[in-house]
């Protein structure tokens, strides 16, 4: 075990952490959502245009969204009129300085299809999708709502996702970035309701991809289907096909600032899972898992929130898991699979653990009532520093088969940290009717800050707040900066130093 010095992949870690912009400090002033970019040209599609015979103008729009791309110059700005557009969008054309593809109102313009609805693929570059809805239209799809695929050979990159509302795919994953895609920002989004055995987000054989300040659950029923507790985990990171394109294993991904909610899946997986297909090599590196907020609101049980297999140098720092979150483990799974080598580099630092029922990891196929499901022999170097975890009125559950325990950190923060999830949390599936949210929002933003305000806060700040490290990230969930002294968990509480 290891607990001073970082490895090679933490110090690639750490420079990843120190690029990430620094914001200053204020609350609902700091946007969570990038600013879009200013372009030269502005082009309009409507559901009453025509390809041929419009112009791409305001009165005389095109119909369709491929076919704007497909006109449209470099530094353009695509603005989609609101309605449904029934259909495949496929974008493989290339820009250098990039185009925004918006629609007009946020949310009101709807892409649906039976198959892949968006595909950005082949030479796709420097392309920002905003404010749609996106969806699968019935159970008869083909897999994937969208998909960012570089097919291996190609060059896929620049690709952003901003403010949409990515939900019900009926087949496979609601979004794929695979094959040697790379540089892509999934910003501000709203993900819900994949397909059985598959995942919210697919990050498969990529590098430096950006996932933050987004919002993740499932409420299968609130869209008339069953919950079959057969899907995957929200977001995995991985390499399933080898060295067959321009990276072997993901590498430089960071999951920063989400919120996940209401576990409706199977009880194998859970919120977050590095490594997934039992390669012999390290399926992801350098991975930075930080200031997620991570509730425990559904009775039906998960294996762990967090979990590695076959993966090296991993960062869970900052991260807050709060509520009654039945699991085997309430912290961490790390586990071996097929030809996997033995995961290594794994930090878990300045993160909060609280369960105030007192039943951390006591899930429905329970053994031990355990912190992390890690079997010995499963891991090779760890850390643990300056977690808070706290169980309610028991104790903190310890297993003797078990290679990590909470008793691992030499400075635990073992008391009760007074954070609890809302008593009933709504799901904020989009009524497209009435264009808002089912918790009365009309952003996704704002369902994001709604949540975070529903958290209730501590009273002794004091006793969450440590020295900051060099694995800390720079701002917290909202993006208020962290100072020499930082709250531990995603929240920032302590005044700035």
């Amino acid at each position: 075990m290891f607990r001073t010095t970082p490895s090679v992949g933490h110090l690639t870690i750490l420079l990843s952490l120190l690029l990430l912009p620094l914001r200053a400090i204020g609350d609902d002033s700091i946007p969570l959502c990038e600013p879009a970019p200013q372009h030269k040209n502005i082009y309009y599609v409507a559901l009453d245009g025509h390809d041929y015979k419009g112009k791409g103008t305001k009165v005389s729009p095109w119909r369709h969204i491929e076919f704007a791309v497909f006109k449209a110059e470099d530094d353009s700005l695509i603005i989609v009129k609101p309605g449904v557009y029934d259909g495949r969008v496929k974008i493989s054309k290339a820009f250098k300085t990039g185009i925004t593809i918006k629609s007009e109102i946020p949310y009101a313009a709807k892409l649906t299809a039976n198959q892949r609805v968006l595909a950005l693929v082949k030479n796709a570059s420097n392309i920002r999708i905003e404010g749609f809805e996106i969806r699968h239209k019935d159970a008869q799809a083909s897999p994937v709502v969208v998909h960012i695929d570089a097919w291996g050979t190609t060059n896929v990159y620049g690709i952003s996702l901003v403010n949409n509302i990515i939900h019900d795919s009926f087949n496979n994953d609601l979004l794929k970035i695979n094959y040697g895609a790379h540089h892509i920002l999934v910003n501000c989004n709203l993900f819900y309701n994949q397909g059985n055995s598959d995942e919210h987000i697919d990050i498969n054989s990529t590098s430096h991809v950006s996932v933050r300040h987004n919002v993740f659950f499932n409420d299968f029923n609130a869209s008339n289907r069953d919950i079959t507790k057969k899907s995957s985990s929200y977001i995995v990171i991985k390499d399933s096909n080898d060295d067959k394109d321009r990276y072997h294993g993901s590498t430089n991904i960071d999951i920063d600032g989400n919120i996940f909610f209401n576990w409706q899946g199977s009880h194998g997986h859970g919120f977050i899972l590095v490594g997934e297909d039992g390669k012999p090599y390290f399926e992801a590196r350098n991975i930075n898992i930080v200031n997620n907020l991570l509730i425990g609101n559904s009775d039906i049980s998960m294996r762990s929130p967090f979990a590695v297999k076959g993966a090296r140098d991993i960062n869970f720092s900052h991260n807050t898991v709060i509520g009654d979150l039945p699991s085997n483990a309430y912290a961490l799974r790390i586990s071996v699979e097929g030809q996997n080598q033995v995961p290594t580099g794994i930090l878990l630092t300045h993160n909060i653990f609280s369960d105030p029922t007192g039943t951390m990891g006591a899930g429905d196929y329970q053994k031990l009532n355990d912190f992390s499901d890690t079997e010995i022999g499963t891991v090779d170097q760890f850390s643990l520093q300056n977690n808070a975890v706290f169980n309610g009125p028991n104790s903190i559950p310890h297993s003797i088969i078990d290679e990590i325990n909470a008793s691992d950190d030499a400075n635990l923060i073992h008391f009760n940290p007074e954070i609890q999830a809302p008593p009933e949390l709504i799901s904020p599936v989009f009524i497209a009717e009435q264009r808002k949210f089912a918790d009365g929002s009309t952003s996704i933003e704002q369902v994001f800050r709604r949540i975070i305000s529903q958290i209730s806060q501590p009273s002794n700040v004091n006793k969450l707040t440590v020295t900051r490290s060099e694995f800390s990230p720079q701002s917290d969930i909202l993006g208020r900066k962290r100072g020499q002294q930082t709250s531990v968990g995603a929240i920032q509480y302590s005044v700035d130093k």
